[in-house]
């Protein structure tokens, strides 16, 4: 909805909402009390956490539906945006969160997201924001922009592939397709970590018998986690093993000389941004 606003989308299919923990049991009165076209809201799925702190505040994520046959509603709720800095609640802007927030939650494993984190990476330049340098995957803009907007040492020194922009290096390209690819792999691993630790709770989920309204759904959920699902899986799997990991999927595919291009990825992937 933020990619709407800020005009580089033209629509979507769901909403995603990132709250503070504190603020949950506020949100759950607030779903409880909305319905969709006459349909109240519901637990989406045997994988969707509790709406509830301690597992939002370790990654997880609430996945929330209004269900109808011929348009259903989505929604998922976020306590930590995933590899995203810390501190989104301070750049929150209205009723979005901020540009560099949004792109950073872009580096995914979906190809359809890359051409949006580029065009606000692009806005946050123009607005004098010199972070958006680290969400512009197009080599031909990268190549052109610090023309008209000055690279700092800081941020080069974030991103290596910047010098090969400034030098117009023929690296370039390659260098920032093997970049998209580390982001990926560390995406997919993320998701995996968070796929194997929620077995043992979605089957309880699935062998349960919910009940309707979702405030009694959310205290079953609740239970089952309780037992079943523990609250910080990539703290329990080792931040440094993770980037680890993933880096060592990478170099399976990815030329050897590619590698010393790669982003510090480590502010993204502290227990206050998963």
């Amino acid at each position: 909805m933020a990619c709407v606003a800020l005009g580089v989308a033209q629509t979507t299919s769901d909403c995603d909402i990132l709250c503070q923990p504190e603020g949950l049991p506020g949100l759950l009165e607030v779903l409880e009390e909305t319905s969709f076209r006459g349909v109240p809201p519901s637990y989406r799925g045997s994988l969707s956490a509790p709406l509830d702190a301690p597992w939002l505040r370790g990654g997880w994520t609430s996945h929330i539906v209004w269900p109808s046959k011929e348009d259903s509603a989505y929604l998922f709720v976020f306590g930590v945006p995933p590899h995203a800095s810390p501190g989104w609640e301070l750049e929150v802007r209205g009723s979005y969160a901020g540009v560099n927030t949004v792109a950073e939650m872009k580096r995914t494993d979906r190809p359809k997201d890359w051409p949006y984190a580029t065009a606000l990476g692009v806005q946050m330049l123009k607005a004098k924001d010199e972070r958006g340098w680290l969400s512009i995957f197009d080599d031909e803009m990268l190549t052109l922009l610090p023309e008209e907007f000055p690279l700092s040492e800081k941020v080069v020194s974030q991103r290596p592939v910047l010098a090969l922009a400034q030098r117009q290096d023929a690296r370039l390209r390659p260098a920032i397709l093997a970049e998209v690819q580390f982001w990926q792999e560390l995406d997919r691993l993320r998701l995996q970590i968070f796929q194997k630790a929620a077995r043992p709770y979605a089957a309880a989920v699935r062998a349960s018998v919910e009940p309707r309204s979702l405030r009694s759904q959310h205290a079953l959920r609740r239970d089952l986690a309780s037992a079943h699902l523990p609250q910080r899986p990539m703290e329990d799997y080792g931040i440094a093993a993770y980037l680890r990991e993933a880096r060592a999927r990478l170099e399976q595919f990815v030329r050897p000389e590619l590698l010393e291009w790669l982003p510090q990825v480590e502010k993204y992937f502290t227990m206050e941004s998963i």
